[in-house]
């Protein structure tokens, strides 16, 4: 396992060309490696000037990209890995790891020990996980206690020195480059125990263990006959210990209801110690049935000094949270809409808040609305062509509300209104906001009395639940067409 090269670039929109790179490193004696094992499908590294303008296509940043781009924009090639294709120098290069954060990109291209034609499958290739930890790894050293850009720069000019001690010749030896800066600045420093190379240090205070489980709920609701509607739930555990001593080891355990969703496409931090083969084999492209493991999920784990995401998982829960009809009508320049929605009756009655928003695209400004809502109240934003319907915190004892009525346009003016390449005519959407606190849809959660933990006192221990909505959208039913998911991401 072994990259090729590195790259942090920095996102910046309005500018010639939209990015700079602030650091890379290549590794010419893995290059060799590669062009012997990929043969006639080897494709070199390309210069910083190629590679950034054809990463910044990829990912869609140019600020003149607007048009569609079979090759990168079709149903057909949805990324959902981070793993790019680059077209640079006549070929492609793959695999090309890479992702955005804080406006930093950060992208590297692992060493794959075969020929790349035809493509092997992702997990096959090991340097792509390690691509990710260092990835990761020098994310968290850039981002961890910065507070300006003057800090961010000093850690930018440290790099190459920490690559040499913790990435030699490509290979990662060490995602933790804190712990490589402290070798380098505190070598003659000894500690009176062993400290594991991934640990920068120990904690000193009262003990306490958090535990937040955060559930996001996806959506396509369309109402047709010949479309089924689709929902996802994903899941992140995230615990935050603070623990005297080196080595702490703390033991979590997610559990279910009689009749909770069980877990699935479980992915865990490196900490974790072991893990029952079970959770790791339960995968959503498996039907869900009575054989299924339902827990309890255990994982054994020594946790790190900061915050950090314990586990992520998906679950194929029977039915959405609120279910949805939306009615658009256009006559001239009025619109007539209907809004029925209606919470399941096993979700919880009670949130944090709850408001549906009805964009009108490629239309004029708002100039008369006269509308009827059963339950909440009605907000229009006329310049931006906007109604926002106000839920509340409650559903009504019926579980359910409308809304319908006439929303009237002016004249239509390009510079601002909004726009939209998908939703014209009668293609439209209703788009969902909510969340709920002490409660996820799973009905996965933490008992802090089975949590375990082995080290210096007695610890407090917090545990916390929501269920937030993320693109959770219902369609117009009477649209020409129904829009996929898929659709939105082009």
């Amino acid at each position: 396992m072994a990259q090729r090269a590195v790259w942090l670039i920095s996102h910046e929109p309005g500018t010639p060309l939209c990015g700079t790179v602030r650091f890379s490193r290549r590794y010419p004696t893995v290059e060799k490696r590669a062009k012997v094992f990929n043969g006639t499908s080897y494709v070199p590294i390309p210069e910083d000037g190629p590679f950034l303008k054809a990463l910044l296509f990829e990912l869609r940043l140019l600020d003149d990209d607007k048009d569609f781009v079979a090759s990168r924009d079709s149903c057909s090639h949805i990324n959902k890995t981070s793993v790019y294709g680059l077209l640079v120098g006549g070929g492609e290069l793959w695999p090309v790891v890479a992702f955005l954060k804080n406006n930093m990109i950060y992208a590297c291209v692992p060493l794959v020990e075969q020929t790349l034609s035809p493509r092997p499958p992702l997990i096959s290739i090991s340097g792509i996980s390690q691509s990710f930890e260092l990835l990761f790894g020098i994310q968290d050293f850039l981002y961890l206690g910065q507070k300006n850009d003057t800090e961010l720069n000093t850690k930018l000019n440290q790099l190459p020195d920490l690559l040499l001690q913790a990435c030699p010749f490509g290979t990662l030896l060490d995602a933790n480059l804190q712990n490589s800066l402290d070798n380098i600045n505190f070598a003659s420093v000894t500690h009176p125990q062993k400290q594991p190379a991934w640990k920068v240090g120990t904690y000193k205070g009262k003990p306490q263990v958090s535990i937040s489980i955060t559930e996001k709920v996806k959506s396509m609701q369309y109402d047709k006959q010949d479309i089924a509607d689709t929902w996802q739930v994903v899941g992140a555990v995230t615990c935050k210990c603070d623990l005297e001593g080196i080595m702490p080891n703390v033991t979590i355990s997610l559990s279910l209801p009689t009749n909770g969703s069980p877990l699935q496409d479980i992915l865990v931090h490196p900490c974790v110690t072991s893990l029952d083969s079970a959770i790791l084999t339960s995968s959503s492209i498996d039907a869900v049935d009575d054989s299924a493991f339902s827990g309890p999920y255990k994982f054994p784990f020594t946790p790190p000094l900061e915050s950090f995401n314990l586990c992520y998982y998906t679950s194929q829960v029977p039915v959405p949270p609120i279910l949805g009809f939306y009615q658009m009508k256009e006559e001239e320049i009025q619109v007539k809409i209907t809004v029925n929605l209606k919470l399941h009756e096993s979700v919880k009655n009670n949130f944090e808040f709850c408001e549906a928003r009805i964009p009108f695209y490629n239309r004029g400004p708002i100039t008369h609305v006269e509308c009827k809502v059963s339950f909440g109240q009605l907000e229009v934003f006329r310049e931006k062509s906007l109604l926002i319907w106000i839920i509340g915190q409650k559903f009504p004892k019926s579980m359910e509300i409308s809304l319908s009525g006439t929303v009237t346009f002016g004249a239509k003016s390009h510079e601002k209104q909004p726009f939209d390449e998908i939703c014209i005519g009668g293609t439209a959407y209703l788009k969902l906001h909510f969340r709920i606190l002490d409660y996820t849809l799973t009905g996965c959660y933490a008992d802090q009395h089975s949590v375990q933990v082995f080290a210096s006192g007695k610890p407090k221990i917090s545990t916390h639940r929501k269920l937030i909505s993320s693109d959770y959208y219902i369609w117009n039913s009477k649209a020409p067409a129904p829009v996929t998911y898929g659709s939105l991401l082009l």
